[in-house]
């Protein structure tokens, strides 16, 4: 019987430093640059934005996470869009700045970006360049109907260390260049 018991406890305590060893898992820049660069082919959509018909596709993608100490995710993106207008497709090139607060959806294991809102827009096209503020709002709708349901970061349940440390409640945290996420309470 004191063996049983000696097992037991040998059990849990290695089980408890696995858990210390594991404590934290980090998401870098490099890393959600890398996972979004693999999605850019899919970042193809048709929208309309001023009543004016457009497909937007998404070039480049940089990733900046807790900027300034801040909790927030900025993303910059350029894009090439095709505007229809009186019958004549004209090319532009868009560039956007957006940030927005990370949150963990623990049922699907990802993160989604959540009150988004532009920094910064601007377009090219046949020489006219400019701000995109008159549209701004438009392009904000666009931008979160897409994030609503399209998270930035899927945690690998493959990987054995986050599929242990899935099995418990976990906490997020935005730290500057990193997103960490560690067990719960």
């Amino acid at each position: 019987m004191k063996k049983i018991i000696v097992l037991v406890f040998a059990v849990l305590v290695a089980a408890c430093s696995q858990l210390q060893q594991m404590s934290a898992y980090h998401v870098s820049e490099a890393d959600l640059e890398q996972l979004l660069r693999q999605q850019l082919p899919k970042l193809t959509r048709q929208a309309n934005v001023a009543g004016i018909p457009l497909k937007l596709q998404v070039e480049s993608m940089q990733v900046q996470i807790g900027a300034n100490n801040s909790d927030v995710v900025r993303l910059k993106t350029n894009a090439s869009a095709a505007l229809s207008l009186f019958g004549l497709s004209y090319p532009a090139s868009l560039q956007l700045h957006v940030e927005g607060a990370p949150y963990y959806d623990s049922s699907q294991q990802a993160v989604f970006l959540r009150s988004v809102k532009v920094l910064n827009s601007s377009i090219e096209a046949s020489g006219y360049r400019g701000n995109l503020a008159p549209v701004s709002n438009e392009l904000l709708q666009l931008i979160n109907g897409y994030l609503a349901n399209n998270p930035i970061y899927t945690l690998d349940t493959t990987n054995p260390t986050l599929k242990l440390l899935s099995a418990v409640p976990l906490n997020m945290a935005v730290q500057n260049g990193r997103i960490s996420f560690m067990p719960g309470k």
